[in-house]
């Protein structure tokens, strides 16, 4: 199974490129995983609505270029479908099952995604109503990952 996480922004933060690098690490015997950074749009102070539609938009034109026809994709967004760990996991395990090598997660950038990237995505997934930046939660969704797979193999896992 290869895991793609496409993602708008870089991790600045030495923390955060830990973390990564450690759930990284540990799924390794799992799965292969893929990080595309692409950069954020500038964005004004006080940008108005089309200022930040027009910086969505040109995010979610770079996501969509790197996204794989026939890859399954779920979106990263508050609106999204809320699952529980177990969920997630048999989530996962159902792809695999259906003969799918490989998964696109997507996180957008500040101002989220477009309608276009959601509606086309396989599934919209939210952990939260809450609000994250891309960085720390780039950190939840593969130790997310992480869990599915520890879940799935039947192996113990803190709760």
């Amino acid at each position: 199974m290869k895991i793609r996480v496409i993602c708008v922004g870089r991790l600045k933060e030495r923390f955060y490129t830990d973390a990564v690098a450690e759930f990284s690490k540990r799924l390794s015997r799992f799965c292969d995983i893929e990080f595309v950074e692409l950069p954020d749009e500038k964005v004004p102070d006080d940008p108005s609505p089309a200022e930040i539609e027009r910086v969505k938009t040109a995010e979610c034109r770079r996501i969509a270029g790197k996204l794989r026809p026939g890859d399954p994709v779920i979106a990263l967004d508050p609106s999204g479908k809320q699952l529980s760990s177990e969920g997630l996991s048999g989530l996962l395990s159902g792809l695999m099952l259906n003969g799918k090598s490989s998964i696109a997660f997507v996180i957008g950038g500040s101002h989220g995604l477009t309608d276009e990237i959601r509606s086309g995505a396989d599934l919209v997934l939210s952990f939260s109503k809450m609000t994250f930046s891309h960085q720390i939660f780039r950190v939840m969704l593969l130790e997310q990952i992480y869990r599915s797979f520890k879940i799935m193999k039947g192996e113990p896992y803190h709760k």
